[in-house]
């Protein structure tokens, strides 16, 4: 029986540009690297970057990888000072959240989501 999403792991083409990207430019924490894999803790679960898998284009935002922040447009403004450029700026959706999405520099789908969750209860809620 499946109890938790363990880890999501994204092929990336230098891992080393990763590496600083996702410990310096989003602040996770580095459990630990291996030649060909390093892992991240976001939360409990594990953002894993590997070496070896396809790069095909286009991925057309998939995986995406949702990153869960207390204030979308502070966390938004704080990454655009470091250079962030995002696919989509921020913006309010219909299920009860503030989401904005960038790439990391392989082109991995990343998004900034805050959930208001009176309003996510109120419109996911079984009728």
């Amino acid at each position: 029986m499946i109890t938790h999403v363990w880890a999501i792991t994204l092929t990336v083409s230098d891992l080393e540009q990763a590496v600083r990207f996702y410990e310096d430019t989003l602040g996770l924490t580095k459990k630990y690297q291996f030649r060909d894999y390093a892992g991240f803790d976001c939360g409990g679960v594990e953002i894993g970057l590997k070496t070896w898998g396809g790069m095909e284009r286009p991925r057309q935002g998939e995986p995406s990888v949702d990153l869960a922040v207390d204030n979308l447009d502070d966390t938004y403004e704080r990454l655009a000072a470091k250079g962030v450029k995002f696919t989509k700026e921020p913006e309010d959706v219909q299920w009860g959240a503030r989401i904005a999405l960038f790439d990391d520099p392989d082109g991995n789908s990343l998004q900034l989501t805050e959930i208001n969750w009176k309003r996510y209860f109120a419109v996911t809620a079984p009728r």
